[in-house]
Formats: structure tokens, C-alpha cells, sequence
């Protein structure tokens, strides 16, 4: 059993900026983390982080371009709150030594990115989230801060009174990767959860093959409701072949997009006007598979992405890293030849719900970064704008949980303030109906050391379950069914029979689950273990995805219906929030708060 005042789930950006906040707060704080700290996805962020730094910009700018881009599905509060942080957190990362770019004047270099009004981007070469994670994980070294990585937490240790408004989390469950033993993490003031996001949903994806959701699977098990979960981003440009990301900076830089007639159709076929490859992302990723849809693809696949007018000194200058992807991933050398791109699952808008302090509705339990929603992005999220949360948030949620005092926060969380009850018809049950997979909670038990104990007992429990069948399905067959049904029903273009399709495989999946088993027989880096625990994460988030998307019949930012073609703000105003009540889904909505400090932003027609 191991005691620290914060125990922080993941080493990523918003993990080690929650362990900086917290230790500054005077607290012990530890990371535990499945991968070591500097492998962790943060580290393939390219593009850059927005803030306000130059004079003819302003945060006011900044909040707008930000809401705007969520298509009005954004809280005011939490929108002012990352525009407002992050220009002094920015230079405090320049203060840490993190390696921005740099004019010749030696000031910051700054570039255009899609759907801002500014060129307000900060960046490092295209290595931008490589160099922060580095610039932190020195930080977190020289503080002391305990890391223990290769650490798989896998379960809560949250009392179980009948509202989660009135539960308590104590401290997490972890198998330790190097020797097969399950361990118990109690946390004396909080914990954070930071685990990334949750693109192994897809089998088309940016994202590492560790980001599998823990985080909000957890959470969502424990009590702590999902919000707009439906609000999924597909970054319009990823290599074909394996869906590695090639950032929007090169489009930021002057980078073209054109069909296989030659046509540079954002601009010619009217997809957005002045803005062309500079518009938000999803209006970017609809237009290319529309234009691939409807036969102006290469190979019916893609479309390509040229750079080459640049020039040499410009591209090795600025995007250096996007030629060994484009060279190493799809064997394009892009000083000669244009890349091939298509859109691919990037980054999950939705996510924990919590305040603009990283609470969530369970006591002691936080959340920031990609596993959270605070609502910064709404219905979509501007490129630049993930990383400025990491730290914002993250900080906000590090100084919450050693116990500094915070401002008190406008955004409600669980069931409180105002709400109202939803419905959904489903062609199949949803759930855990006809038998758990693995029952969560910890026991009707008060104290903090029991509830933990009791928790590491089932997790122990559940390791010799999995590990005890002989037989069965391997969750590698039921993980690439899973995928390829959310990849084929819940992509980019969406409508009815296909989301319940995705419904159908998703309950197919379910139940195939109840007969997984670990073919690796060994205790120690059993990694097959860690994926068949996995697995049944990515389940419960791809019903999660599904079911909101179901729900939403409205076409409004990342989230495009067919049989609902108009963003409909006197119905849909509000966010799609799901809580997990013993393992039957249950769908309700919460007002977005449009209200800021100085300003109430009213939605506008929402054009690029």
C-alpha cells in the first residue's frame, strides 16, 4: 500500500502539470502512469499552443475565436479561463526552457491556425508537444515528485452511497507491469485523473495504441457523469497507411489541399470561402470526404497535401519532423511530391465532466487534460487549443486537490442547478444488462483504508478471473470488431440506421466479453492482461460515443447528422450528459453557459 497527499493517473502533459500545481501547493504529490512519463502522447502534439501574446491581439480575441469554433456548445467560463491563463502560462514554460521558435528579434514566433482570427499559435518546429513534455518531466525531476511508471490503474477506490454526489474517492487501483502484483494507491487529498484520450475506439486513429480511455471509463463506472461524448474530432489530415498525424501547421504555413482534378477545392468547390485549408477541422474533414465520396479522390481514399512552394529552408525551418513522418510512414519524400491525407480520429471534444478547478462531482476525484470536459471545446476544438489546456487545466486541477483555495467555480457538476431529464429508443440493450463484466465501487465501507482494501481485493479478484479461464475469446477479435464498426457507423458522417448498427455491434461485443481470457500465462509484463482490462474500457466509451450521438439529432460542429442537416439552438443548446447508474446508461442535459464575465456570447451562424 502505497500514501501521498495527490495521487495523479498518467504522466502526460496535464498529469505533469497537475504534479508541478500540486507539489507548489505544498503537497506530496505522486504520478502513477502506465507508460514512462516522456512516452507519453503528448509527446506527438505537433501544431502548436495558442495565447494571446502580441500586441493587435487580445484574450477577448482569442475567447471568441474559441466559442465560435465550439459552434456555441462551449461554457463562457471555461473558455475565459484558458484564454485568460494561458499567455502567462506560456511564458512560464519559456521560463522552464521549453525551446519555442523564434523570430529573428528574438521574440516568439507565432503562426496562423485553423479558425483563428490571429496568428496567435506558438509553436516548437513540429515538436511542439515533444519539447513540452520534456520541458515538465524536468520539473517533476527536479521537485522529487515520485513517478511510478509502469503502473496500470484500473479501478477506483470510491465509496458507493446511492449518489454520487455523495461519494468519496480515496485512491486507485494499480497492476504493477513489471511483476504481476495489484496495489493500492491511497491519496490523503485527491486524485487527478490525466490518462489522454480515447482513440483505440477507432481503428483509424492519431492516437498511441495506449490511449484507450481509462480515465473516463473509470470515472464514468464510479459515478461521474460523460459529457458530450458525441462530439468526436477527425483531423482532416493523417496518413492513409497508418494514420499518423501530419499537423495542421503545415496548412498553418501556407500548405494546399487539392482533388485528383487539380482543383484546390476548399476554395473552388466553396467549402470555405476566405478561409480555405484554414478553417476549423471540421469543416476541413467533411470537405475531403465529400470530395472522396463523391469521386475527386486519389484512389478513392484520399486527397493530397502539398508544401513543396514553401521551399526548402522555410519547410526544414519551421516542419522538419512532418518530412521524416511523411518519409518514415507513407515513403514520400514532400520536398519532391505532395502527401496523401485523409481525415482520422484525433481527439475526443468530450469527456469527465468537471469545473473550471478540475472537480468532479465525486469528492477528492479531479480530472484535466483530453479526459476531461470542462466544456473548452464544445462541439469541436481549434487546433492550438489542447495544449493550452493541458496546462491550464491541469494546474487548476493540481492546486484543487492539494487543498489551495480556488475561486469558486461557476460550472455545476453532477446532478445539480439545472437539468432535465432525456430519453433514448435503442433497437438493443445497452449496458451491462445480462451480466457485469466487472462490478465497480468499493463496498458499502466508510473509512479510507477499507474502501481501498476492499477495492484492491477486487481488482485482485478480477486479475484470477481473467487469468484462471482456460478458454475463450481474446479480446484482440473482440477489440477489432469493436473498432471497425465505430470506424465504419461513427465517423465523420453519421445518421440513424448506421449509429444503431454501431449500437448492435457494440452489445455483440458486450457479450462476447463475458467469455474474454488472457492467453499470456505469465505474472510479469503481461500485456495482454493490461489490453483485455482495456478492452472493456473501449466498450463502455464506444456505447458512450454511440448512444450521445444517437440522441443528438442536430448537425452542430464535429457531430454531422443526415437526417438532421441544421444546428438547432432552440432545442439543442445544452450538452448531452450520460451517467453510468449501476450499469444502465441514462441520458440527460445540462444548459450551456454562454454567459462571461464581461459578455454573453450569442451563437451566430457559424461560417469559414
Amino acid at each position: 500500500m502505497h500514501e501521498h497527499d495527490v495521487i495523479v493517473v498518467g504522466g502526460g502533459g496535464a498529469g505533469l502539470r497537475a504534479a508541478i500545481a500540486a507539489h507548489e501547493a505544498g503537497a506530496d504529490a505522486a504520478i502513477v502512469s502506465k507508460l514512462h512519463p516522456v512516452r507519453s502522447h503528448t509527446g506527438a502534439a505537433e501544431g502548436g499552443i495558442n495565447a494571446a501574446l502580441r500586441e493587435g491581439d487580445s484574450v477577448e480575441s482569442h475567447a471568441y475565436d474559441t466559442m465560435k469554433g465550439s459552434d456555441f456548445l462551449g461554457d463562457a467560463p471555461a473558455i475565459e479561463t484558458l484564454c485568460e491563463e494561458a499567455p502567462e502560462d506560456v511564458i512560464q514554460l519559456e521560463h522552464w526552457g521549453m525551446p519555442f521558435s523564434r523570430e529573428e528579434d528574438g521574440t516568439v514566433s507565432q503562426r496562423p491556425f485553423g479558425g483563428l482570427s490571429f496568428p496567435r499559435t506558438t509553436y516548437a518546429g513540429a515538436e511542439t508537444g515533444h519539447h513540452l513534455l520534456h520541458t515538465m518531466y524536468e520539473q517533476v525531476v527536479k521537485r522529487g515528485i515520485r513517478v511510478y511508471d509502469e503502473y496500470y490503474v484500473s479501478r477506483l477506490a470510491v465509496t458507493d452511497e446511492p449518489a454520487p454526489e455523495d461519494r468519496t474517492c480515496h485512491g486507485v487501483v494499480a497492476y504493477d507491469i513489471k511483476t504481476g502484483e495489484v496495489e493500492g494507491f491511497r491519496a490523503t487529498n485527491g486524485v487527478v485523473l490525466a490518462t489522454g484520450g480515447l482513440g483505440q475506439v477507432y481503428d483509424h486513429t492519431t492516437n498511441a495504441v495506449a490511449n484507450t480511455g481509462d480515465g473516463y471509463a473509470m470515472a464514468y463506472r464510479a459515478g461521474v457523469p460523460l459529457e458530450d461524448m458525441e462530439f468526436v474530432q477527425f483531423h482532416p489530415t493523417t496518413l492513409p497507411s497508418t494514420g499518423v498525424l501530419i499537423s495542421e501547421a503545415v496548412r498553418g504555413e501556407g500548405g494546399i489541399l487539392y482533388n485528383s482534378e487539380g482543383e484546390r477545392f476548399m476554395f473552388e468547390r466553396g467549402y470555405a470561402g476566405e478561409w480555405g485549408e484554414v478553417a476549423s477541422r471540421d469543416v476541413v474533414s467533411r470537405a475531403e470526404l465529400t470530395e472522396i465520396n463523391e469521386g475527386r479522390g486519389f484512389e478513392d481514399d484520399y486527397v493530397m497535401l502539398d508544401m513543396r512552394h514553401l521551399g526548402e529552408e522555410r519547410i526544414v525551418d519551421r516542419l522538419e519532423n512532418i518530412l521524416h513522418l511523411a518519409e518514415d510512414f507513407q515513403g514520400v519524400d514532400a520536398l519532391e511530391e505532395p502527401m496523401p491525407v485523409k481525415p482520422g480520429q484525433h481527439y475526443q471534444m468530450g469527456g469527465v465532466e468537471t469545473d473550471e478547478n478540475g472537480e468532479t462531482c465525486v469528492d477528492g476525484l479531479y480530472a484535466a487534460g483530453e479526459t476531461a470536459c470542462v466544456s473548452v471545446h464544445g462541439a469541436n476544438r481549434l487546433g492550438g487549443n489542447a495544449l493550452p489546456e493541458l496546462f491550464v487545466f491541469g494546474k487548476r486541477a493540481g492546486y484543487a486537490a492539494a487543498g489551495e483555495d480556488m475561486k469558486t467555480a461557476e460550472i455545476p457538476v453532477g446532478r445539480r442547478g439545472e437539468i432535465e431529464e432525456g430519453d433514448v429508443e435503442v433497437p438493443v440493450s445497452v449496458g451491462t444488462t445480462g451480466g457485469d463484466v466487472a462490478a465497480d465501487g468499493a463496498g458499502a465501507v466508510a473509512d479510507a483504508e477499507s474502501v481501498l482494501e476492499r477495492a484492491v481485493e477486487r481488482e485482485r479478484e478480477r486479475r484470477d478471473e481473467l487469468m484462471g479461464r482456460e478458454e475463450g475469446i481474446h479480446h484482440a477479435e473482440i477489440r477489432a470488431e469493436l473498432q471497425e464498426a465505430m470506424t465504419r457507423f461513427v465517423n465523420v458522417f453519421r445518421n440513424e440506421d448506421g449509429l444503431q448498427s454501431a449500437l448492435g455491434a457494440i452489445r455483440r461485443a458486450r457479450d462476447l466479453y463475458q467469455d474474454v481470457y488472457v492467453r499470456d500465462p505469465s505474472e510479469t509484463f503481461n500485456t495482454d492482461l493490461v489490453q483485455t482490462i482495456e478492452t472493456r474500457n473501449l466498450i463502455d466509451l464506444a456505447e458512450a460515443i454511440a448512444l450521445s450521438a444517437l440522441v443528438r439529432d442536430e448537425f452542430r460542429g464535429a457531430h454531422w447528422r443526415q437526417e438532421h442537416q441544421e444546428r438547432d439552438d432552440e432545442n439543442w443548446l445544452k450538452h448531452t450528459m450520460l451517467s453510468w447508474n449501476d450499469g444502465s446508461p441514462e441520458v440527460w442535459f445540462r444548459p450551456v453557459l454562454l454567459e462571461g464575465e464581461e459578455k454573453t456570447y450569442e451563437p451566430k451562424t457559424r461560417s469559414y
